[in-house]
């Protein structure tokens, strides 16, 4: 079963600035997705891997096209979805993280992650589990290295148990010990059954973490 399946996506931005050009982004990409995969993204810098993901989790609304959501028996269109829709799925079925990590000012790292729903010891094992150092867990991230707030970004999303996760460059800033525990924790979600779509600068290195890779090129998906 496919957990993700984009048919005919595309996208366009308008730069206002420059005589209200349109931008094209995504020119009608279709992918399948299947569930308990590892889908990996790869292509230059304005290829549109950010913007796909981006769509996906509907922090951008796809100008045409569907991209359908089937997780814990529900499907769900999320190209045309109402807010209180994906908000829903966001929560329950659907996680994203980013290289980067928002700020909340004066919570520290283990609260913020606490506040996806685990006890606070289970939350600063997970933090532990992806590389940061002990005396970093109480302190807020405000000034923490790009790394660290790496480490904080992905420990957020994998603290809930969705089915599936959109993963943008969530290594970039990691130094090699740490990008590996970030692969194995990638690793052992989606061995218990999570489905994975993401975006690396780097190819993962894990050995069973990587089921297929795809490449984009001007906003198209060009292999498989």
């Amino acid at each position: 079963m496919n957990a993700l399946t984009v048919h005919g996506l595309r996208k366009r931005f308008v730069r206002h600035l420059q005589d209200a050009r349109e931008l094209s982004v995504l020119e009608g990409v279709d992918l399948e997705v299947q569930a308990g995969t590892c889908t990996v993204l790869r292509g230059c810098s304005g290829s549109g891997k950010s913007s796909l993901l981006r769509c996906v989790y509907r922090t951008y609304r796809p100008d045409s096209g569907s991209i359908v959501l089937r997780a814990e028996g529900e499907r769900i269109d999320l190209a045309t979805a109402d807010d209180r829709a994906v908000l829903s799925a966001r929560r329950r079925l659907i996680g994203m993280a980013t290289q980067f990590l928002q700020i909340t000012p004066r919570v520290g790292a283990v609260d913020l992650v606490a506040q996806e729903g685990l006890e606070r010891e289970p939350a600063a094992e997970l933090l532990r589990s992806l590389g940061l150092a002990e005396e970093l867990l109480e302190v807020a991230p405000a000034t923490f290295s790009g790394g660290e707030r790496q480490i904080v970004n992905l420990a957020i999303t994998l603290a809930r148990p969705r089915p599936v996760l959109l993963l943008d460059e969530v290594t970039a800033s990691l130094d090699p010990a740490r990008r590996a525990l970030a692969l194995r924790a990638l690793s052992a979600r989606r061995d218990a059954g999570g489905t994975l779509l993401a975006v690396f600068h780097d190819p993962p290195d894990h050995p069973g973490l990587v089921d297929r890779v795809l490449e984009m090129r001007a906003g198209r998906l060009v292999s498989a």
